[in-house]
């Protein structure tokens, strides 16, 4: 059976554990050689095992998304290598603290905004050289419902998925005429530990598994998958797109 993203390149961020672990695998089933970044060394070499035993090939980028010049050097050595980028997969990104916004901690709410967000424009700036010489760039970046409930006390998290969307849209809206189209993910509540950390009492098992969730996420990173500037939500029917 022909895998759907052979002799294609991705990037995906976060790519140590959770959501971003299981996109990278389910990109590497389908073919594509997956260029991990993550903070976390130990859990990168464990990804790359995995990918190895599935069949595919991995670059592994131990970095903290954060520092922007390693993203700028990140396109730079992607260039050197492959002259393009097929598809980007933002997914990094970080709760920041469950408070009343008069009581965050500036430093908590930047790093949220740093992470979420602006890493997010640098992977852009960084990037779109080489998604432009895809012949079918695809770029999806992981959002969340809290992008518009804006529940109370979700401040630093609701504000930087709120941005992080109209990051997207403007980047799909600049890329009408090319090949390049970018959308968002939302993959909703998931077995994940930032879903734990948020909701400690929540019954896991009662979640969809991030290997689920994935799943949804790879038609996105196809050809075929022509929509520019929109929300796509995971489901358990499958993927639908968010009207908003």
């Amino acid at each position: 059976m022909a895998r759907q993203l052979e002799n294609r390149v991705a990037v995906v961020t976060g790519a140590s554990r959770g959501l971003g672990r299981a996109i990278a695998l389910k990109l590497a089933a389908e073919g594509a050689h997956i260029v991990a970044t993550a903070r976390t060394q130990g859990g990168l070499e464990e990804l790359d095992d995995e990918i190895k035993n599935i069949g595919g090939t991995a670059t592994l980028v131990p970095a903290d998304i954060k520092d922007f010049a390693a993203i700028d050097r990140l396109g730079a050595a992607i260039f050197e290598r492959w002259k393009k980028l097929d598809v980007l997969i933002g997914n990094a990104g970080v709760l920041g603290k469950l408070t009343p916004l008069g009581h965050l901690d500036p430093k908590v709410f930047d790093d949220a905004m740093a992470v979420n967000l602006t890493a997010n424009y640098r992977l852009v700036r960084s990037l779109d050289p080489l998604l432009r010489a895809s012949d079918a760039g695809r770029a999806v970046f992981i959002t969340s419902g809290l992008a518009h409930k804006c529940f109370a006390y979700w401040g630093a998290y609701s504000i930087s998925k709120a941005a992080l969307e109209a990051l997207v849209k403007t980047y799909a809206a600049e890329n009408e005429s090319t090949a390049i189209r970018a959308n968002c993910f939302s993959p909703g509540p998931t077995r994940t530990k930032m879903r734990a950390t948020a909701m400690p009492g929540e019954d896991p098992d009662t979640l969809p598994s991030a290997e689920e969730v994935a799943a949804q996420v790879i038609p996105m990173c196809l050809s075929s998958f022509t929509d520019n500037g929109s929300v796509y939500k995971y489901a358990p029917t499958g993927l639908f797109k968010q009207i908003l």
